[in-house]
């Protein structure tokens, strides 16, 4: 699983002009789903998402996580970031996984997000989606579960 993490002071995601989910300051998580990863890659993205120390301490360091601020996440499913942009003018996602390995990957990284206290929001999986955010710093991380950490 690979996602892009934007410390943000808020974000919103809209479908068809309509907001579905909002958040205050937290992180905004766009999550793409590979073929072959399992619910430990949702596991092990979830715990770095919740324990990512992103956000400034008292002395401007990065010292404190999600968690530690009582911040929130709003997490987007994008197939996208697994795009393979090497060969020709045209992405190729044949790395991405199909919707319907997808979707219960990021439906459980979600869950394991707020069983570990986190305020989530979600998108609509596999919907047409306007996302806005105002990125705080800014801040951009991208998480890998396949690289080391």
């Amino acid at each position: 699983m690979r996602a892009v993490l934007q410390r943000v002071s808020t974000a919103s995601v809209s479908v068809n002009g309509m907001i579905v989910s909002e958040v205050g300051p937290g992180l905004l998580a766009l999550i793409g789903i590979a073929q072959g990863d399992t619910d430990g890659d949702a596991r092990l993205l979830a715990d770095k998402i919740a324990a990512l120390r992103c956000f400034a301490d008292e002395d401007s360091k990065f010292n404190l996580s999600v968690r530690d601020v009582c911040g929130s996440v709003l997490a987007i499913s994008q197939f996208t970031l697994l795009g393979d942009c090497r060969r020709g003018r045209r992405p190729s996602f044949s790395d991405a996984a199909r919707p319907d390995e997808a979707e219960p990957l990021y439906e459980a990284t979600l869950a394991y997000l707020r069983a570990q206290g986190i305020k989530v929001k979600g998108g609509v999986f596999g919907a047409h989606m306007a996302v806005h955010s105002v990125n705080d710093g800014p801040v951009t991380l991208l998480v890998d579960t396949r690289r080391a950490f």
